[in-house]
């Protein structure tokens, strides 16, 4: 009858620290992670992290595509151009002069127009990698660069049109 007395308290003193040891888990010592933690908790917590970057990320790019749109809008018709990130579209008529600045990019679309620049050293035509010198003829569909602030591109058929990015002013 003894031993069963001591076999029965040995059992509960060993259910005891069980119970204890089971009791502690999940604590900050020692984290336990449920499922339904992960399904009730964490996951609203993620979406909600999701959700706030994205709205945020969202009026960035409209704010961006605002201003784009803003920047740009105009300079199809406008005497003097751009500073936006896309092409726009320019009509010049014979005569015409499109002056761009430091890095300003043309390309002609429709009609003729030559380089205007004082000596040999013109715009640089970045489709073939060549120097374009004053006095030269652009090719339609060529994408030119303005690497001198006193180059330009002359119209030289009733109309012409020119996609340009960057700072230019017509003349």
């Amino acid at each position: 009858m003894k031993k069963w007395k001591i076999a029965a308290a040995a059992a509960c003193v060993c259910f005891l620290f069980t119970a204890a040891y089971a009791a502690s888990a999940g604590s900050a010592g020692d984290p336990l992670v449920t499922l339904s933690y992960l399904n009730n908790t964490f996951a609203k917590q993620v979406q909600t992290m999701v959700d706030e970057t994205v709205t945020a990320r969202k009026g960035e790019l409209e704010q961006a595509l605002n201003n784009a749109a803003a920047g740009n809008g105009g300079a199809s018709t406008a005497p003097s151009g751009n500073s936006g990130a896309v092409f726009a579209v320019v009509t010049l008529s014979r005569g015409q002069t499109l002056v761009g600045d430091v890095g300003c990019e043309v390309m002609l679309r429709v009609g003729s127009a030559v380089c205007s620049a004082p000596d040999a050293v013109g715009l640089i035509d970045t489709t073939s990698g060549e120097n374009l010198p004053g006095g030269g003829a652009l090719v339609p569909n060529h994408l030119y660069m303005v690497t001198i602030s006193t180059r330009s591109v002359a119209a030289s058929a009733d109309t012409v049109k020119v996609l340009v990015r960057g700072p230019y002013s017509i003349q």
